[in-house]
């Protein structure tokens, strides 16, 4: 009878794989997330099947196209030219790679709890064609215990025990769509993992690609990682989203105090207001967290009371311009034709994702507005979970025509391609809630600060 592998032969010879790059990796969602580490592994010299239940991605990077604006055509041609790279929807592949990493959307549901539909699909596909000696590593945003409590019992249904047969670990993705100064390979990555095993193997394959690894003592806490990380973030531009509320009957510009507090070389980081939060980490993580609190009887008023006000922001923006709109132009909203500046969730990207810009739309239009749009990066509103009514909707052009035409402009992504000198000559009223038009250079009588 042949002998069991023991858990250090799977160990050894995964690990044995990694070190000479003779591994095969595995991701599955070729998102935003997905996509960026396919490119690192490619880089390093690892062989890389990439899959994504979308079969129009699919066929787009086999093709050699993008869809991703941050990610040129000329990057997915040169991944494909690597001679190391297939793309697929075709799950029962899901065998052949060494380690696959789990990169699929964690969104809420209505209820603001935890919508795992996709991390559990993905696991049962995973454990449908689960192998001896792979590894596996949750990279989704997610609450803590989601990798042991969710996942691993998905794939020790089929009788592989995990840190025996295969093994399983976290590492919260960090990407950070847009930013020129920090990409995939240069951000350090958390991992835990379940078992030392786990744990050496997630760090040996991340290591091979990026600047280092911070181990923690568990998944969950990995978990945690990212949950806090997102949440500070969320706390602190409720703040200031707070402030500028505060500060604005006062005549104090909030930009202006932020921007004078951050001289200070100690105790003090400048975040900034806008009109709502958006991506697809911020404003849901902080519920992830509040929900799995409940599980164990303890109250999260601090980060729950950051949620209610950044997710009010878009009614205060709306009401903020209904009252310039009244105070400038002696109307209402009703019938006025309002411009929106700027769809994505962030300047220069294309990413729509949990984007306050179609609540606002929403608000807007309930009021009786008439509103157009204009995104250099996106041009019609794609669907989404929430406003798939607003799908399909086409942009205009940002002309003098257009900008005169409407009875306010509104920005609400500050892209870089917007030409904002033109937005402040031609344009009646203008409410700013990014501060744009003044870092342009534009203080007219015509702008409002939102």
């Amino acid at each position: 009878m042949a002998k069991r592998p023991r858990p250090a032969d799977h160990a050894d010879a995964l690990a044995d794989r990694i070190a000479r790059r003779d591994a095969t990796v595995g991701v599955i969602g070729l998102g935003y997330v997905g996509l960026p580490l396919v490119k690192v592994f490619l880089a390093r010299g690892f062989r890389v099947l990439g899959f994504d239940t979308d079969a129009a991605k699919v066929a787009a990077l086999k093709a050699g196209r993008s869809y991703i604006r941050h990610i040129p055509a000329a990057d997915v041609a040169a991944m494909n030219a690597t001679g190391r790279f297939d793309a697929t929807a075709d799950m029962g592949r899901l065998g052949g790679p060494d380690a696959i990493l789990i990169c699929v959307p964690t969104p809420l549901t209505r209820h603001r709890e935890p919508d795992m539909t996709y991390v559990v699909a993905t696991a049962e596909a995973i454990a449908a064609r689960l192998r001896p000696g792979q590894l596996v590593v949750l990279e989704s945003s997610t609450y803590p215990g989601t990798t042991e409590e969710v996942v691993k019992p998905i794939l020790e249904r089929g009788g592989l025990v995990s840190g025996r047969d295969f093994f399983l670990g976290y590492s919260p993705e960090r990407e950070d769509p847009g930013n020129i100064d920090h990409g995939t390979s240069t951000i350090p990555k958390v991992v835990g993992a379940d078992g030392e095993a786990a744990l050496a193997l997630t760090r040996a394959l991340y290591d091979a690609v990026v600047v280092g690894t911070v181990p923690v003592s568990s998944a969950a806490t990995a978990e945690a990682v990212k949950l806090t990380e997102n949440i500070f973030r969320a706390v602190n531009i409720a703040l200031v989203n707070e402030l500028k509320q505060i500060y604005a009957p006062m005549g104090i510009d909030v930009w202006e105090v932020i921007a004078a507090a951050a001289t200070k070389p100690f105790g003090f980081m400048p975040f900034w207001p806008g009109p709502g939060l958006g991506g697809h980490c911020i404003p849901i993580d902080p519920f992830y967290l509040t929900w799995k609190a409940r599980e164990h009887e303890v109250a999260t008023r601090f980060i729950e009371l950051a949620g209610e006000i950044n997710t009010a922001m878009p009614r205060y923006v709306v009401q903020r311009l209904a009252d310039a709109l009244n105070d400038r132009a002696g109307r209402g909203l009703r019938d006025a034709s309002v411009l929106l500046l700027g769809l994505a969730y962030k300047k220069n990207v294309d990413d729509m994702r949990e984007s306050p810009a179609l609540k606002i739309i929403e608000l807007l239009e309930e009021r009786g507005a008439r509103v157009s749009f204009h995104d250099p990066h996106i041009a019609a509103i794609p669907p989404t979970r929430a406003y798939g009514h607003l799908a399909g909707r086409a942009g205009v052009a940002l002309t003098p025509a257009t900008l005169k035409a409407a009875d306010a402009v509104l920005v609400v992504t500050d892209h870089d391609a917007i030409d904002w000198k033109r937005v402040g000559r031609h344009a009646r009223l203008i409410i700013d809630t990014r501060n744009a038009l003044r870092r342009a250079g534009h203080a007219g009588a015509n702008l409002v600060l939102a």
